[in-house]
């Protein structure tokens, strides 16, 4: 089959995306994920404080909290957002704030709840549910997904809308893979470390300064 073949078979929507932009995106997909930013450095603290499986909980989380801000990118509700400084402001400060609570709750944490084995299914579902509200309360996200999934779409091969979805769920794929990864490692250097001597209350200042740096972060951020 030819190139010109190839083309045709684009042209009458037998591909949703175009190929060439679908690789594209994913490398910068991978890249993007890999850098340290927030969402990243947030399942670290909490799997170095906790175990991989409250890191990959965490994951989970922030995952599903991933697919309202593509959604929302898809639809357009992020540019309404970017348009009302009260709307961004809002969820921006809601955001730093739960953050720094989190760092509070670390601070506070004693040694035995750093130790603690697996975590109970309760548990668990809690760290879930941190993890969507943590990258819910991002503002920032809408914003990068509005002005990243347009640059990978081509209207010549189907819908916009269809397209965009499906490098949102790409992306979402390939962070939940890496950020599994990241859970995984951390894990084993925490098993490492919670032989250590008190090193629990470190760790627990540890994660709380990481929620603190997450959150001033975001609170000090623009549009």
């Amino acid at each position: 089959m030819g190139i010109e073949s190839a083309r045709c078979f684009r042209m009458e929507g037998a591909w949703i995306v175009d190929i060439a932009l679908f690789w594209s995106f994913l490398g910068a997909a991978v890249i993007l994920t890999i850098m340290p930013g927030p969402d990243n450095m947030f399942v670290l603290a909490q799997s170095i404080a906790q175990g991989r499986h409250a890191g990959i909980a965490t994951t989970f989380g922030i995952c599903t909290g991933l697919c309202v801000h593509i959604a929302a990118a898809t639809l357009g509700i992020s540019a309404v957002i970017y348009r009302s400084a009260v709307a961004f402001a809002v969820v921006k400060y809601a955001g730093a704030a739960y953050l720094l609570y989190l760092a509070w709750k670390s601070f506070r944490a004693k040694d035995t709840e750093f130790a603690a084995g697996q975590q109970p299914i309760r548990q668990l579902k809690e760290l879930y549910k941190r993890g969507i509200v943590m990258s819910a309360l991002n503002p920032k996200l809408s914003l990068f997904f509005l002005a990243l999934l347009p640059q990978f779409v081509n209207p010549d091969v189907g819908s916009v809308t269809v397209q965009m979805l499906v490098l949102g769920l790409t992306f979402i794929v390939q962070a939940f893979i890496i950020f599994s990864a990241i859970s995984f490692f951390a894990g084993k250097v925490r098993d490492f470390l919670i032989r250590k001597r008190r090193i629990g209350r470190i760790l627990n200042y540890v994660q709380g300064a990481i929620f603190v740096a997450i959150g001033l972060r975001l609170a000090v951020e623009s549009r």
